[in-house]
């Protein structure tokens, strides 16, 4: 698109499905450089990654022409077949269906790329559900609470 300029950044929230505390240390920063990779090679950059055994905080600008849920889904589908072929876990492994993707203004970038880097003190005091509801409610919104998470 000439002459087309923008600056989209998105911070992208998903969890393992059912909630399940699954992604190992041993393994996680691997499965962050392949997550990596995928975006890469959508041609959309990673600003910041990390989270917890159960979920993970992606911040990633992304071109006009490509759909956040088309890169989420891209995200999920090839990193679980990763996580499979490589046996990490027991059993299947899979993201729970759905995503949070809420936009980033450039003055906020630092707090949220520092907000994703300390995740585990972050949830020394609130957990998943919790910091989810609350992005929920900072950004206005609708939800119902009774569809926002599949249950273990």
């Amino acid at each position: 698109m000439a002459n087309t300029y923008t600056q989209l950044y998105i911070h992208i929230v998903f969890a393992v499905k059912g909630r399940a505390n699954v992604i190992k240390e041993d393994w996680q920063k691997d499965l962050y450089r392949y997550i990596i990779g995928i975006v890469d090679g959508k041609k959309q950059k990673v600003y910041s990654i990390n989270g917890m055994p159960d979920h993970l905080h992606i911040l990633v600008s992304i071109k006009p022409d490509k759909s956040i849920s088309d890169l989420v889904r891209d995200i999920k589908s090839n990193s679980s077949k990763w996580i499979n072929e490589k046996g990490f876990v027991p059993g299947r492994f899979e993201w729970q269906s759905g995503f949070g993707a809420f936009s980033v203004s450039q003055g906020a970038l630092e707090n949220v790329v520092a907000y994703i880097k300390n995740q585990k003190e972050h949830h020394q005091k609130f957990n998943f559900r919790e910091e989810y509801i609350r992005f929920l409610e900072e950004y206005a919104v609708d939800f119902n609470g009774n569809f926002l998470f599949e249950e273990i």
